[in-house]
């Protein structure tokens, strides 16, 4: 499902070099490229929000929740919270595949960098018991909730508050059992490369690169919106306007 990293690189620098237009060397080329991965990753969640309240066709491979839904499924994660000193930590490694979790940008190895929470739930270890999704609150309602009797929370309506990374669940009995689904970013884009002995150019490294992981329709875009950029860094004007014009149109039709 990957865009392999290597045809989009040759790709572009083929567009680029048709009218000798410029060069975009591999730093360049892995800079831009993980910020247009970003971009496009990004707005997978403003095009299913908007999708949300537009009505869906009824037919196979043409229901664009569904299809939205499938592009982000690649990024989802689930991990157990632990518990220290009244609050919960957000989960250091994803239970199903089993690589780590880190939260900031400099993932390493194994390792893949948080990037947003999903849903929290408490699986109560009573027997027969079915696991509780925790309701999220506000600052402001999570004290207020507690005032009333009616409206406190327990362990089959339990809430949390999340701030500065920490999850923070009411009622205070829950100490353990909380896990979490949540999303992570996608690996930074890496065309890397050798130079041969006694040559001066890059030759490529199948085994050293990491591949686009977004969802391999986006190729086009992909493509498109780095000779965006690239335009800029050559500072050829030409570029930039039909590609993004090329952008427009393409974004047009899908949401059309």
């Amino acid at each position: 499902m990957a865009i392999n990293v290597n045809t989009v690189y040759r790709t572009v620098l083929l567009i680029l070099n048709k009218e000798q237009r410029g060069y975009m060397t591999p730093d360049e080329f892995n800079k831009t490229a993980t910020q247009v991965q970003l971009d496009i990753f990004e707005q997978y969640f403003d095009d299913l929000n908007q999708q949300l309240r537009v009505p869906q066709a009824d037919y196979n491979y043409t229901d664009r929740q569904i299809n939205l839904d499938d592009k982000i499924s690649t990024f989802k994660c689930l991990g157990n919270l632990g518990y220290l000193a009244g609050k919960f930590s957000l989960p250091t490694i994803d239970t199903i595949s089993g690589f780590g979790i880190v939260y900031d940008d400099a993932p390493i190895g194994n390792e893949f960098a948080f990037y947003r929470l999903g849903t929290i739930t408490y699986n109560d270890p009573t027997p027969n018991a079915y696991p509780v999704q925790i309701e999220r609150l506000q600052r402001n309602d999570f004290y207020e909730i507690q005032k009333s009797e009616l409206t406190m929370p327990s362990a089959y309506f339990p809430v949390y508050l999340y701030e500065s990374g920490k999850v923070t669940v009411l009622p205070d009995t829950i100490q353990s059992n909380v896990s979490c689904s949540f999303i992570r970013k996608p690996l930074n884009v890496v065309w890397n490369f050798t130079i041969p002995a006694g040559q001066n150019y890059y030759e490529y490294d199948d085994a050293g690169s990491t591949d686009f992981e977004i969802h391999a329709s986006e190729q086009t875009e992909v493509i498109l919106k780095i000779l965006l950029y690239a335009g800029v860094v050559i500072k050829d004007a030409s570029i930039v306007q039909l590609a993004a014009a090329q952008v427009q149109k393409q974004e047009i039709n899908q949401k059309s």
